[in-house]
């Protein structure tokens, strides 16, 4: 069995290519090294993957000609690769871009791949809104470019299922956090801050925020649950995360006990957007992928800051 994983330099990519690698997979990454953020930690990504027989092509999957760089023997593709979060450097157009049109060239191609059993759509609980508790089958009210964006990729690669043209689905992430998150997220920016005794830049309210922060192993046993169970899921939207919950203000406080530290708070005013409350609604994950998160949030930041140590510290 052959997977694509696009965005496998990154964060969750990474994580999923490895784990198909443990599952006999043979794994083709793609990536564009975007700098959005920093080369150095995709090249650290890449480097593992690499180490773990997993080749990375450079492909920009906005660019049609990238394309045939590829194979198209897949079995599966899981579509990671996005612009990602709200950022005041990232405009319009890259969302649109990133998101939108790069996912609707590498639609084209997957219907190219004869083989392929299933297109995984990798999208994110920034659909719903401000308020992100609610099922799969609830109107979307996406309060960004990026929400609205992945909203509309997301649409695209279902269409394909009404047309009967490929089987899809779109899992809708909560929260994630672990090894190898992105530098500018909470918990990366927060333990460096920890460790090298810097103030966080804490958005205003954002203590209050309730978050369903859930560890990466715990999504990439959800991802890689829809291998073999194309038929149960074609055309479904599927959230995946914990339902445990925890407010900014409690995972600061776990990563400072874990640390033996204080971390002094730069208050910066708060940015539009941004999720007040997310709760991960996943009966139809348990119900279709036998889905169960397990790991508590505080297990989940040992491991981090044990990554982050490693890499970064020691």
């Amino acid at each position: 069995m052959k997977a694509l994983v696009t965005g496998a330099a990154g964060f969750i990519g990474s994580h999923c290519a490895e784990r198909l690698k443990k599952m006999d997979f043979e794994v083709v990454g793609i990536d564009n090294f975007s700098p959005y953020y920093s080369p150095d930690l995709k090249d650290r990504n890449a480097k593992d993957l690499k180490e773990a027989g997993i080749p990375i092509v450079m492909v920009d999957l906005r660019e049609p000609k990238d394309y045939k760089k590829l194979d198209t023997d897949f079995d599966y593709i899981f579509h990671f690769a996005a612009q990602p979060g709200i950022a005041a450097t990232s405009s319009f157009e890259d969302y649109l871009m990133n998101n939108l049109v790069a996912t609707k060239n590498l639609i084209d191609f997957a219907l190219k791949c004869e083989g392929l059993k299933l297109f995984t759509n990798i999208s994110t609980s920034s659909i719903y809104g401000l308020r992100a508790t609610l099922t799969e089958d609830a109107a979307p009210e996406p309060a960004s470019f990026y929400g609205v964006t992945k909203l509309a990729a997301e649409q695209i690669v279902l269409s394909k299922t009404r047309e009967q043209k490929m089987k899809t689905c779109s899992l809708r992430l909560f929260s994630v956090y672990g090894p190898r998150e992105r530098p500018e997220k909470l918990y990366t920016k927060l333990i460096g801050c920890g460790f090298f005794h810097q103030e966080f830049p804490l958005f205003e309210g954002s203590e209050a925020h309730v978050r369903s922060f859930t560890f990466v192993d715990d999504i990439i046993d959800g991802v890689v649950s829809v291998i073999g169970k194309e038929d149960a899921i074609d055309g479904e939207v599927i959230n995946l995360g914990t339902e445990q919950e925890h407010t900014t203000a409690e995972g600061f406080a776990i990563v400072e006990e874990l640390l033996d530290t204080k971390i002094r708070k730069d208050i910066v005013p708060k940015r539009g957007g941004d999720q007040m409350f997310t709760k991960a609604n996943i009966e139809k994950a348990r119900r279709l992928l036998n889905y169960n998160p397990s790991t508590t949030l505080k297990e989940g930041l040992e491991k981090q800051i044990a990554w982050y140590r490693k890499e970064f510290v020691d």
